[in-house]
């Protein structure tokens, strides 16, 4: 009785996001080795594969069929068979297709291997010269709704750098929605069309850019980066009623301080003097 053949493996493969010279020697090998690549748009793939010699049969999956097809292309890779994700740009399943076919491969057992390479998210923010130790990546904000004032609302009291991507018609409002949330001091840069022969970053606060782009609509593909928002510290009345609280619940001042401090950002010994007092408090009543 005969072992049952070993799954293939799903190989998400980063293609160039404009520079062409941005494909690395192991994605091309990767792809040239696979039984197919699944592709956002056929078409758009064809000029890729073409100029590096590629002449793996290419299968559409895109927004429009991945549910329909993700099952087949499982049952391809669990009979043996390995595919390579590729998007039209850049790294697949940030703001494209892929992320059910992942899911679906990894809930089968079946291997899957990132293969690196460019990403808009990631270029403008090492070029935007923010912060980039800790970061979070909205992709396309919804469009309209409530949806997209509650990620606004999100963006604009977030204390670490935000990065998002943006049509370039819509971003002059964008920052003029942040600049009415108090954003209007922040600062942002605005990178486009990065990699490509006109890529730009342009510096300045969110006041600065959106008077900027408001007249100038940027042309491209647009990501635009934002400082962390200005923490607000909370007034010592609202330190003062969580202390009482967890005081309340039994709740040492050491502890209470710590926890008060790591919540509220405010220094540990403000929340431990306070803490103290109305332990002194209690027990006077």
């Amino acid at each position: 009785m005969s072992d049952a053949a070993a799954p293939g493996t799903l190989y998400v493969v980063s293609t160039p996001i404009g520079n062409m010279g941005d494909f690395s020697f192991r994605a091309v090998d990767v792809l040239r080795s696979v039984n197919g690549i699944l592709a956002e748009d056929t078409r758009h793939t064809r000029g890729l594969l073409t100029r590096y010699e590629i002449n793996t049969p290419m299968v559409a999956y895109h927004e429009h069929n991945e549910a329909k097809t993700t099952p087949g292309l499982v049952e391809r890779l669990a009979a043996g068979d390995s595919l390579a994700l590729v998007s039209d740009a850049g790294t697949p399943l940030l703001s494209d297709p892929g992320a059910r076919l992942v899911a679906a491969s990894v809930a089968a057992g079946i291997p899957v291997v990132p293969i690196p390479g460019a990403s808009a998210l990631l270029a403008a923010l090492v070029a935007s010269g923010i912060d980039a130790e800790r970061f979070t990546f909205f992709g396309f904000l919804t469009r309209s709704g409530g949806g997209r004032r509650l990620v606004l609302d999100e963006i604009a009291s977030l204390g670490h750098t935000v990065v998002l991507y943006e049509a370039p018609n819509r971003l002059a409002d964008t920052l003029g929605e942040l600049e009415q949330r108090g954003n209007g001091d922040r600062q942002a840069a605005v990178a486009r069309e990065m990699t490509k022969q006109f890529e730009e970053v342009r510096r300045g606060t969110v006041s600065q850019l959106r008077a900027y782009y408001k007249d100038k609509p940027p042309r491209g593909e647009v990501v635009l980066v934002l400082e962390r928002a200005a923490i607000r510290e909370p007034s010592e009345d609202t330190v003062r009623e969580r202390v009482r609280a967890l005081r309340a619940g039994g709740m040492s001042s050491r502890d209470i301080a710590s926890l008060v401090a790591e919540e509220l950002g405010v220094p540990k010994r403000l929340a431990y003097r306070l803490a103290q007092e109305s332990g002194v408090e209690e027990s006077s009543e």
